[in-house]
């Protein structure tokens, strides 16, 4: 074997290795359906430590969170990636809604103008990820303005998708009404709360990354 051919093998495993190290997992989905929650607890379950601060007042997380090397198993295998934590999406983000829920004007203000900020970067980063799983709230009608941009945007870029319903516990929760408006992507329910489902939902993460 010549050295030109030796040169080429080890530029494609220093590659393959390198892509395989800086797998991006991203959490995208619209405002308050748990992707923070759900962060915090694949963070905690293989980490032991969060990934960021939960709140009932929109748009909690406004900046882009990433934990690097994380990794889960299934067996003698495991698989490493980085976890990114994105701002909620929304179309519309008017700081009165800040203040009904209880913030002072300037705060609300304040926040607003963040939060639209996050969520220009949550888009900008849609091009660094491998995978990209939707978390919607399923106590909600999924067919909306905002998960319908969400996921062109995905298609558009021909981005791996995994929507993962959110709030399984909830009474109102309604998994099937996801699945049948979205029935083209792998589709996991879980309540990231409680940590119900969590194990299919690692298990789709191996067989969607190889």
């Amino acid at each position: 074997m010549n050295n030109l051919i030796i040169g080429k093998l080890a530029f494609f495993f220093r590659n393959l290795f390198k892509r395989k190290k800086d797998v991006r997992i991203g959490l995208y989905g619209p405002v308050n359906s748990g992707k923070t929650t759900l962060a915090n607890k694949i963070c905690m379950d293989w980490l032991g430590e969060e990934m960021g601060k939960v709140s009932v007042i929109p748009h909690e997380t406004r900046e882009i969170q990433m934990k690097e090397k994380v990794t889960i198993k299934k067996g003698k295998k495991s698989l490493s990636f980085n976890l990114v934590d994105t701002p909620g999406i929304a179309t519309k983000i008017d700081f009165e809604d800040f203040v009904r829920s209880g913030l002072k004007k300037s705060e609300a203000k304040k926040r607003a103008k963040e939060a639209t900020k996050g969520v220009i970067e949550s888009i900008k980063w849609l091009d660094k990820m491998d995978l990209v799983m939707v978390v919607l709230d399923s106590t909600e009608d999924p067919l909306n303005q905002v998960n319908i941009t969400i996921l062109g945007n995905l298609d558009a870029r021909n981005i791996p998708v995994l929507v993962v319903p959110n709030k399984t516990d909830m009474k109102t929760s309604r998994v099937s009404a996801i699945r049948n408006s979205f029935p083209k992507y792998d589709t996991v329910p879980v309540s990231a709360k409680h940590g119900h489902n969590m194990d299919e939902l690692y298990s789709k993460l191996f067989d969607m990354i190889r």
